[in-house]
């Protein structure tokens, strides 16, 4: 199982912008340390004889009802109150390195 420094955690935090103290830091060590258990649990599962689903339903999901179109906002509209566009997008901060 991988280990979770205290230097890689904050490496990936700073990288995301993220400020985090030790507290935070030992958190997050903690709950991924639990994650990482939780996956070695199901990968231990023996799906040696299991025949692999495309789809979550094994009968037809003709119960579920069609998508009906009601009411859309036009690109001009979802734009109106934007505070920057460029190229009928909307512009935000960057907040990834």
């Amino acid at each position: 199982m991988e280990k979770f420094e205290k230097g890689m955690l904050k490496k990936l935090a700073n990288d995301v912008m993220f400020d985090l103290n030790d507290q935070e830091i030992s958190e997050l060590q903690e709950e991924f340390e639990i994650y990482m258990r939780q996956m070695d649990l199901l990968n231990r599962i023996d799906t040696e004889n299991v025949e692999e689903m495309v789809y979550p339903f094994e009968t037809p999901t003709t119960f579920i009802r069609d998508d009906e179109h009601e009411y859309a906002l036009s690109a001009a509209d979802a734009l109106a109150n934007a505070p920057r566009v460029a190229a009928n997008h909307i512009v935000v901060p960057k907040v990834v390195k």
